[in-house]
């Protein structure tokens, strides 16, 4: 499946690309966004691509092999929060601008085969780094009713974490809950009728929070965040794209805070959201929001 890249004109505008700029795009995924930034930054301009999933490094690799701009993306396994080691250690800059597009591709959602998505029946697996020891049924089936109910609620903002939980639970009892399908129907089974009529699938929130918590997922943005303006240039910009309340607070205090310190300007003073025609043509975009800044 062909992954779309979200708000791609708008990022370009706010990022503006300029011939010869080096750009770091911190979740590469399918490399949208960064063929888009390599089209604006040509002749010498270059492109630091960064993905933890080792396994959609390997899928943009060889759908750009042959591409005009390959020469000038350099692709890295790595996780954002590293960001400043990554650079150091690859010695790449100046850094004229910084991209972080927060959500799944389709690839990693409809391809994977990890359990990211609760409309395919999957391992309940849900890691971006395969190396990584815990996956989302080690934490399904071995953490405390409370445990699990915290992270619902705290990383899913489910109203109903506490019923899912006992759920949970009292399922794994009789059988460990392996598979994507089995978490579902628990789900379905632990929450009122009128809440499986709501805009959003009942299982959403549940499997946002365990998709969070088996990759780190809040606290790696905010390492990252911070590592990024560090490796920019003065007048180097920012952008992130965020897909839930969570993650857009965190991009809003980084910045909020960084424009106090007198580090950054900020470029939305409201966050950026989609075109109704992209979501027509897009539907998973239209969570999406757009917060850039500038480095002082």
């Amino acid at each position: 499946m062909l992954h779309v890249p979200v708000m791609l004109s708008e990022v370009l505008e706010y990022l503006d690309p300029k011939p010869n700029e080096n750009f770091i795009d911190c979740t590469v995924g399918q490399g949208g966004h960064a063929l888009g930034i390599l089209e604006r930054t040509a002749p010498n301009g270059k492109v630091l691509g960064l993905d933890l999933d080792a396994e959609s490094l390997k899928e943009l690799e060889s759908r750009i092999k042959n591409h005009e701009s390959s020469g000038r993306i350099i692709l890295i396994n790595g996780n954002f929060a590293d960001i400043e080691k990554i650079v150091s250690e690859s010695k790449f800059g100046p850094i004229h601008g910084v991209l972080m597009d927060l959500g799944w591709s389709s690839w990693q959602l409809e391809q994977s085969e990890r359990g990211l998505s609760f409309l395919k029946d999957e391992p309940l697996d849900m890691r971006l780094n395969r190396k990584q020891t815990e996956d989302a049924a080690d934490i399904v089936n071995a953490y405390s009713g409370e445990e699990l109910e915290n992270i619902f609620r705290q990383f899913g903002e489910e109203r109903f974490a506490g019923r899912i939980a006992r759920a949970i639970v009292a399922s794994r009892k009789r059988n460990p809950i392996t598979r994507t399908k089995e978490l579902v129907e628990v789900i379905l089974h632990a929450t009122p009728a009128p809440y499986h009529r709501g805009r959003l699938h009942p299982a959403t929130r549940t499997f946002q929070a365990l998709r969070i918590a088996v990759n780190e997922e809040l606290e790696n943005l905010q390492k990252g965040l911070s590592g990024a303006l560090e490796v920019l240039a003065p007048g180097g910009r920012i952008a992130v794209i965020a897909f839930h309340s969570l993650e857009d607070r965190i991009v809003k205090n980084i910045f909020r805070d960084g424009k106090r310190a007198g580090v950054v300007e900020v470029r939305t003073k409201k966050p950026i959201v989609p075109s109704d025609e992209e979501t027509a043509d897009n539907p998973r975009a239209r969570s999406a929001k757009l917060r850039v800044a500038v480095k002082k």
